[in-house]
Order: C-alpha cells, then sequence, then structure tokens
C-alpha cells in the first residue's frame, strides 16, 4: 500500500501560469526535460504548496497565499536561504533549487526545492498507517530527537547568525504575537485579553541559550519513511525559522499538541491524531526534551500557554482572508471556532 502524502488539483483560484512556471524552470535549473504537469498540497493554511513535475524529476514550489499578509509573514527569499546555510548540516531540511524575486513570473516572489517523498501524518493516520504502544512511544521520542538536533547545530558556524536577534528574543515574541492578534482581530473573535497580559506580567528572564528553531515543528511538517514509519526523513515548512530559546520552540509544538486525556474541545480542535498507541502527554513530552538536550525545565507553564495563544493568532491572521473574502478555501470558515475553544481551554489552564 502507497502512504506517501499525495498532492491534488489546485484549488479554484491558486492556479499557476504553467507555461511561465516551465520557462522560468528550464531556464534556471540544467537539464530539465519533458512535459510540466502541476498540483496542489491540499493540506497547510499559509504558503500555498504545489507539486512541480517534469518529466521524471519531482520539485515542490512554494509561494505565498493570495489576499492579506502578516507584515514579516511568508518572506520566500528569508526561507530559502534558511534552507541553503540548512541542508548541509540538517539533511531533514529539503535541497533548495532556485529562488526569484521576478513578479512577472507568478506575480510574487517564489522557490523550488527538491521532493522529499515519504509519509505525512496530519489530522488522522493515513489509512493503513497502525502504531503499536511500543511503537507510538518510539515516534514521539524520535520527534523529540529531531527537534534536539536542529537545536544542537552550531548556527553561527552554519552561516546563520543574522538569521535572528536571540537577546530579548521572549519578550519580542509575546509583544509582537499580541500585536498580530490585535490587528487580526474580526469581530467574532474572542479578545485573547487577559491571555495576552498574563504572557505579558509571567515572561521569563532571558536565557544566554539561544538556538535555530523551526517555529511550526509538528507531526504534519515532518517526513517519515515509506519503508520505515518511524524514521524521520524531512521536516518542512521553515517561514518562521530564527536564532532564539529553544524552550519557545517546544512550546510552539505543544501549542498544536493534543492527547486523548484531554477535553472534547480540545480533541475536536484537533490537527493532530490524539488516539495513537503510546502518544505521549504534554508532560511526557517535555520531561523527554529535557532528557535528550541535558536542559533543566522546572516549569513550563508560560511556555505552553504562548504556544496555545499562538496557534490562535495564526489561525486568526487566516480566517482574517476568509472573513474579508481574500480566499475562498471552505476550510478557514471553522477557524473561528478553534479560537473559541483555545481562548475557553486557556482561561481554565490559568485559572488552576
Amino acid at each position: 500500500m502507497d502512504l506517501n502524502d499525495k498532492p491534488t488539483a489546485i484549488r479554484q483560484g491558486e492556479e499557476l501560469d504553467t507555461k511561465k512556471v516551465g520557462e522560468f524552470l528550464r531556464d534556471m535549473i540544467p537539464g530539465l526535460t519533458g512535459e510540466l504537469s502541476v498540483q496542489q498540497y491540499p493540506s497547510g493554511f499559509s504558503n500555498l504548496t504545489y507539486l512541480i513535475r517534469v518529466g521524471d524529476r519531482n520539485m515542490v514550489l512554494r509561494r505565498p497565499p493570495f489576499g492579506r499578509k502578516a507584515k514579516t509573514a511568508h518572506d520566500m527569499g528569508r526561507e530559502f536561504r534558511i534552507l541553503k546555510a540548512l541542508h548541509p548540516v540538517f539533511p531533514y531540511a529539503p535541497e533548495p533549487l532556485v529562488y526569484t524575486e521576478d513578479e512577472t513570473v507568478l506575480g510574487c516572489k517564489f522557490y523550488v526545492m527538491e521532493r522529499i517523498s515519504g509519509i505525512i501524518i496530519r489530522k488522522r493516520l493515513p489509512q493503513g498507517l497502525e502504531y503499536t504502544q511500543e511503537q507510538g512511544k518510539a515516534l514521539c521520542e524520535r520527534l523529540i530527537e529531531v527537534l534536539q538536533e536542529l537545536h544542537s547545530i552550531d548556527y553561527v558556524e552554519a552561516g546563520l547568525e543574522d538569521f535572528g536577534k536571540p537577546s530579548g528574543y521572549v519578550r519580542r515574541q509575546v509583544e509582537g504575537w499580541s500585536e498580530r492578534y490585535r490587528a487580526a482581530r474580526t469581530d467574532d473573535a474572542p479578545d485573547f485579553e487577559d491571555i495576552m497580559r498574563w504572557l505579558d506580567e509571567n515572561t521569563p528572564e532571558e536565557t544566554m541559550r539561544y538556538a535555530i528553531i523551526h517555529n511550526d515543528y509538528k507531526f504534519d511538517n515532518v517526513i517519515l519513511s515509506a519503508d520505515n514509519h518511524l524514521k524521520i526523513i524531512g521536516v518542512l515548512d521553515w517561514e518562521m525559522a530564527t536564532i532564539g530559546d529553544p524552550l519557545m520552540d517546544l512550546g510552539c509544538s505543544l501549542g498544536y499538541w493534543v492527547h486523548s486525556s484531554d477535553s472534547p474541545n480540545i480533541r475536536a480542535a484537533s490537527m493532530m491524531p490524539y488516539d495513537i498507541p503510546g502518544l505521549f502527554t504534554r508532560d511526557e513530552m517535555v520531561q523527554c526534551y529535557a532528557e535528550k538536550s541535558g536542559i533543566q525545565i522546572e516549569k513550563f507553564d508560560f511556555y505552553h500557554c504562548f504556544g496555545a495563544f499562538r496557534v490562535a493568532v495564526i489561525l486568526q491572521q487566516i480566517y482574517y482572508r476568509y472573513y474579508h473574502g481574500q480566499t475562498k478555501d471552505p476550510r478557514f470558515k471553522l477557524l473561528i471556532f478553534a479560537s473559541h475553544i483555545i481562548d475557553e481551554e486557556l482561561k481554565k489552564y490559568l485559572a488552576r
């Protein structure tokens, strides 16, 4: 059974000019021959991702979404440069091939990378993929190990010292994501003011422990080998990667993490399969990271709350585009309900 992640037909309004794309790629990548075909990966809520086939060569094109964009989001050139520096030292990062700022091709900046073919776990396990209790635990452990591998890279040696401002990182994140939420809030969205105030008042003291952080590390941004369902062979979506506090990276990952022991509301809004046998709880994920990294973690409340709030901001920014008619993707209509669930659950969490 073929469990590899597959593209589908292109959504209405998100089509590419295949003639221009083909001419551009043949000019920029030597040896491309054969007919060009384009399909779209249907999942993901941010940058648009397409499979480009030219003859027997498979590549992936990434471009920004249509409609209103967050001020600092969707920087294709930055994402391309991160991959260029990371791929030699972190082989899970796809190999970038070409980037262009010439907007006459697609009306935007975009880049193309090699495709990594494998299994991606999304809201539900792909049909035919199953884990035992021990395999589920091993999968969680491997997920943490790869994150720790990323955090252990010498970012100066990798040439990425200019890709972030680590000093004051946590404070800037709290302030920046609060501003983003207020800017993207719609009339039907919760105000999150209590949560933002708590984060501001409970921001931890600055750490001197900085690393390359992915900032969106989760199941559906990880590729598993079709031959070994516990082996991670790729990590995708580097648009938010930077230099910062690795505990913030873990917190952002756990903002998406849902377990079968969570409330029905959280499970209803889950974007991952929470019923995998042996799946770690959030506390077990934190403990595993502490063991792998050697970092002593006494309290994780702030990082967990920030991660969950940040998910709400991302969902609200996407919902804003739908609310104002800038995208017709029907998946976005339901995001407002997830924002309300996150708001309610965080208030309960902080009231303990």
